[in-house]
């Protein structure tokens, strides 16, 4: 197909740059948040079922290993009672649930034929994948605040009152970008729904239990402190629980340029933030090499 007033032996492609020039990255943005948001609410199953898991942890751990873990966490974090260390590392791991269903939702777009359809759209690719992560990334906001409000509820205490809420929810969203963005690269590759679900979940429980998240480092064998001193949980759950108790936790990088609590917010969003950046860059590489290689 050619523009109307395109000579006849104009080429198919150039009607797709005139059509792409009328669109705003922005724009395109915004088209994305809207679908993948109206998506999510047309089947709420999949938010449930992210939001359902954390939760049953919580409840769990504090009632029924409360006393048990409570008296190792006041070895290595004194003062505090096991929810308030426990609520962190439930809104890290609400993220990193929530971020699993990302690739998930891309695979359905793959399956159903939808993925095709906007590859060939004149769509900017960058903005296709922001628009969907900017979706995923509202929705795991709204679940992190939900968690918090059960920490309190079960008594929880967040020391930087409404400032700690709003940080912690935001190095959340921090964390599970570099997640969202492995998943969706795994449902590119794969683009099969039960590959990519196998694969993202085949990390989620070993992230976790080998980290900080659930005991202090210094309370678990050698092997698990040395590999978490490579593992995004720990430092996502140090950094976020630096911020709700007002004290810097952070066990595996030492830092003293800040004062308090800096010390363990800094290093922990920094880390967060260049995974992001090398991963997300992935996540978009392969979107752009898949639409490449279809529309032609």
């Amino acid at each position: 197909m050619t523009s109307p007033d395109a000579d006849e032996g104009a080429p198919t492609t150039g009607w797709r740059e005139d059509a792409r020039s009328g669109n705003t990255f922005v724009g395109d943005v915004w088209v994305n948040f809207k679908r993948w948001n109206l998506k999510a609410v047309r089947n709420p199953f999949v938010l449930v079922v992210s939001l359902v898991q954390p939760i049953i942890f919580l409840v769990l751990f504090t009632e029924v290993f409360g006393n048990v873990a409570g008296r190792a966490v006041n070895q290595g974090v004194p003062g505090i009672n096991y929810e308030t260390y426990l609520v962190p590392a439930i809104a890290i791991q609400v993220a990193l649930a929530a971020a699993i269903t990302s690739g998930v939702g891309l695979v359905n777009d793959i399956e159903n034929g939808m993925f095709e359809k906007v590859l060939v759209t004149p769509m900017n690719r960058t903005a296709v994948f922001v628009g969907k992560t900017a979706a995923e990334v509202f929705r795991i906001a709204v679940q992190i605040a939900i968690i918090l409000g059960l920490g309190l509820v079960l008594g929880a205490e967040i020391v930087t009152g409404l400032v700690g809420v709003v940080g912690i929810i935001a190095i959340g969203v921090l964390f599970s970008l570099w997640f969202v963005a492995f998943s969706n690269a795994l449902a590119i590759l794969t683009r099969d729904q039960e590959s990519t679900i196998i694969g993202a979940n085949l990390l989620q429980f070993p992230l976790l239990f080998l980290s900080s998240a659930f005991l202090p480092l210094a309370a678990l064998p050698d092997w698990i402190q040395t590999f978490a001193r490579f593992n995004p949980v720990t430092y996502g759950v140090d950094a976020t629980r630096s911020l709700m108790i007002d004290r810097d936790v952070m066990t595996v990088v030492e830092v003293t340029w800040f004062d308090g609590a800096m010390n363990g917010i800094v290093p922990g969003v920094v880390v967060l933030a260049g995974l992001d950046l090398v991963l997300g860059g992935i996540a978009v590489y392969l979107l752009s090499r898949a639409s490449s290689s279809d529309v032609q």
